[in-house]
């Protein structure tokens, strides 16, 4: 057995190890364990998107809470964002997501936060893995006859949607916007449009119909072309795509032009700064974002600094140096200020307000970063030495930054859980760029393939 937490949760494809129903019932067993504490019965929430397998991992889980004494709050389909706001506002002692994010149908996950509303550092997921892979760990100690019990959580959208339209100044509306919303057949099919609805925006849904399989099927932030064409068709203002469970923002300014994550980020930054809510003067994205971001920003004359790739490991940054903003260029955005995790409706109306409190369109603001050239190549590799001890790698990498200087970067790295190393080379000229990215990755192969 190898480990089974990822950057971002347990994941796999469903009903094959570790996604089956018997490793579920030990996970809701093992987190029960953990996270019950003493005194009143506790009380774990469950969410989920809308893949096929999410009812019988959620079955499983559920199962297992109980058998540890504890009781199973079952939200249905729910954003994670939604999860992790009930669980840090309901006295819940912890929270649990059954979602693959942007993958396809076929695979699904397990994502935990707790009690607090926070993703669970290394030490409390490898604390959890021990007891989860554990053969003779008991019901967390509880005697036999005392379960738990299995509860319909009431309203839950609804507490989710008010504490998102809550996070806006009062009375905020979008009426003279026209907004296309692509929710990935996901977790955010429900309750997005009536959200922005809700706020008085004219609101088209596209990517809301889930059937259970077409989740993140050619829609979604991973698949925008259906959104880009729609916007143009239909001369919206704005398109908002997430993710199949809506802790992504990807967006298409009115002109049809794909705005990702670290755009978004950019603008966030400059209007945070110049309202005086920038905390610390700081952001903080991951190693893969693009060097146009870090010239925005430096431009701007705000601080960043850089994390390793994962939302979670972006939070921990953010906490340790107190900043209130963060993300990736994949659609991940945290704003600590309101919420504990990625939220991608939340990072939308937050977009939404700046363009209306500006009164400028999202081309108009999005000016403010050049995206860099960026290409990114995976080479198999036989072992895996540091990087700095393959004396053919760390030339070709010095020798590539030198003609590059300041309008380029380079990034290589393992892969975590694949064979593979991933070389990504920016620069200002396209051409140039893939040239020296293909130069270090045949040093790469030569030396490790």
């Amino acid at each position: 057995m190898g480990r089974l937490f990822g950057t971002d949760g347990i994941r796999g494809a469903a009903n094959q190890y570790p996604l089956t129903a018997e490793m579920a019932l030990r996970v809701g067993r093992a987190a029960a364990s953990i996270f019950s504490g003493t005194g009143s019965q506790a009380r774990i929430i469950i969410g989920k998107d809308t893949r096929q397998s999410g009812d019988m991992i959620e079955s499983a889980l559920a199962a297992g809470i109980c058998s540890a004494g504890v009781n199973a709050s079952l939200t249905g389909i729910l954003p994670t964002p939604a999860i992790a706001y009930l669980t840090s506002t309901t006295e819940a002692c912890a929270g649990i997501m059954i979602s693959a994010s942007h993958n396809p149908f076929h695979d699904n996950g397990i994502k935990i936060f707790d009690g607090g509303g926070f993703k669970l550092d290394d030490h409390k997921e490898q604390q959890l893995e021990s007891l989860i892979l554990d053969d003779h760990a008991d019901a967390a100690g509880k005697t036999n006859w005392r379960t738990g019990s299995v509860e319909k959580f009431k309203g839950a959208a609804g507490r989710y949607l008010d504490f998102l339209q809550n996070t806006l100044p009062e009375k905020t509306v979008f009426k003279d916007m026209k907004i296309i919303v692509d929710c990935s057949n996901g977790a955010t099919s429900a309750i997005a449009p009536r959200l922005f609805a809700h706020l008085g925006a004219r609101v088209e849904a596209i990517g809301a119909n889930p059937d259970g399989i077409n989740i993140n099927a050619g829609c979604g932030s991973e698949n925008p072309v259906t959104l880009i064409d729609t916007v143009v068709a239909k001369k919206a203002d704005i398109g908002l795509a997430f993710d199949g469970d809506g802790d992504r923002l990807i967006a298409v300014d009115e002109n049809g032009q794909l705005i990702t994550g670290d755009r978004i980020l950019a603008i966030f930054a400059r209007a945070f700064k110049q309202k005086g809510l920038l905390k610390n003067n700081l952001v903080i994205s991951t190693v893969m974002s693009n060097l146009g971001l870090r010239l925005a920003l430096k431009n701007l004359g705000i601080d960043y600094l850089a994390a390793p790739v994962g939302d979670r490991y972006v939070l921990e940054k953010m906490q340790a140096n107190g900043a209130i903003i963060g993300g990736e260029d994949s659609g991940h955005m945290i704003f600590l200020d309101r919420h504990t995790t990625g939220d991608g409706m939340l990072a939308a109306i937050r977009l939404l307000q700046i363009m209306q409190d500006e009164n400028r369109p999202l081309s108009e603001l999005s000016r403010l970063m050049k995206v860099f050239p960026q290409v990114l190549l995976n080479v198999e590799v036989q072992h895996k030495p540091e990087i700095e001890t393959v004396p053919q790698i760390k030339n070709a990498i010095r020798r590539v930054e030198k003609i590059l200087g300041e309008q380029g970067r380079v990034l290589v790295r393992y892969s975590g859980t694949e064979p593979l190393c991933r070389v990504m080379v920016e620069g200002s000229i396209e051409e140039q760029t893939r040239r020296c990215c293909q130069q270090i990755a045949d040093a790469v192969k030569a030396a490790l393939g």
